[in-house]
Parts: C-alpha cells; sequence; structure tokens
C-alpha cells in the first residue's frame, strides 16, 4: 500500500471512498457514486422547490391539512407508479432500463441497466417507493406555492387512483362471474 502521508488531501479523500465502497459493497457493484449524485440532485431539487415557496412570501401553514395530506398521499402513490410502471411512460425510462415484460395490469417489469450514474438514475425511474420522494416534494411545494392549482392536481391524480382501484374492481368482478 501506497505512503498515503505523500499524497494531497484530495487523492487521500478519493482513496478513502475508494475503500468504503470495496467493505461496504461486499464484491457486488453497488453505485454509490451515483446514489450520492442522486441525494445532490434531490437536494437541489428540494432547495429549488423551498426557495419558491419562500420567494411566494406566504407564512407556511401552522400545519398541513389533513385532506391535503391525504390527497397529496394518494397522489404521490399514483404519479410515482405513473412514472416508473407505466408503459406510456416508458420511453423516459428506456435511456437506463431494458425491458422484460408485462408486470401487471398496464405496467412493465424494467431491468435497469448502464454505468454506475445510469444505474442510479435506472434505479430512480423504476422503483415507485424511491421517486416518490421527489414527487411528494413536489406536490407539497405546488401546494404551497400555488394552493389552488396544486390542489388541483393532486385532486386530478387521487381521482386517478380511484378510477384505477374501480377498474381492477370491475375486472375482478367480472372474472369471478364468469367463472362462476
Amino acid at each position: 500500500m501506497e505512503n498515503t502521508t505523500d499524497q494531497n488531501p484530495k487523492t487521500r479523500a478519493a482513496e478513502a471512498l475508494r475503500r468504503v465502497h470495496r467493505s461496504y459493497s461486499a464484491g457486488s457493484d453497488r453505485p454509490l457514486g451515483g446514489y450520492l449524485k442522486a441525494m445532490a440532485g434531490f437536494s437541489a431539487y428540494a432547495a429549488g422547490c423551498a426557495v419558491a415557496v419562500r420567494l411566494r412570501g406566504r407564512p407556511l401553514p401552522e400545519r398541513p391539512e389533513p385532506y391535503d395530506v391525504l390527497l397529496t398521499s394518494v397522489a404521490t402513490f399514483r404519479l410515482s407508479r405513473l412514472l416508473t410502471k407505466s408503459a406510456v411512460t416508458s420511453p423516459l425510462r428506456a435511456p437506463f432500463t431494458r425491458y422484460e415484460g408485462p408486470e401487471g395490469p398496464s405496467e412493465l417489469s424494467e431491468e435497469v441497466r448502464g454505468d454506475t450514474p445510469s444505474h442510479a438514475v435506472g434505479e430512480l425511474l423504476t422503483c415507485p417507493f424511491c421517486l416518490g420522494t421527489w414527487v411528494a416534494t413536489g406536490l407539497t411545494a405546488a401546494q404551497l406555492v400555488w394552493p389552488r392549482g396544486g390542489r388541483t392536481v393532486t385532486g386530478a391524480l387521487t381521482a386517478l387512483a380511484v378510477s384505477d382501484l374501480l377498474q381492477l374492481g370491475y375486472a375482478a368482478l367480472t372474472q369471478k362471474v364468469e367463472e362462476d
């Protein structure tokens, strides 16, 4: 091993990061650098949302309204699934994924591909749980910056989620009737 006292601080830091990566990944190819970039991107995104809310000049509510939390929760669920699983949005994911086949009603299964930074982006774009953080942040900021517009968007996405449930329920009932 080289004598790290002869190296500059940047080189020592890079070597320390490589050691952490090797010890963490246990032989797997984990895109920690890509994850760091995604975290930095989210931090910039969240900061941008906070600046937009601040520039609006309105005070934050003392606490969120339960109705808004419910709408935002359901809207976040629906938009996250739409972006990460829908066939219609597959062109957004295509540079980072490979099509595997259908996964559920109107949803796709895709394999993440690419080198380390692309792999991390692919994971974000195929994981509704991961993307949900970004979506919830954006929808919350939208409600704070433009309350009527934000509620309209979350209301529409909530209506879409309820429609999906009704479609699935109808399909299940139809299948049951046909089986009997």
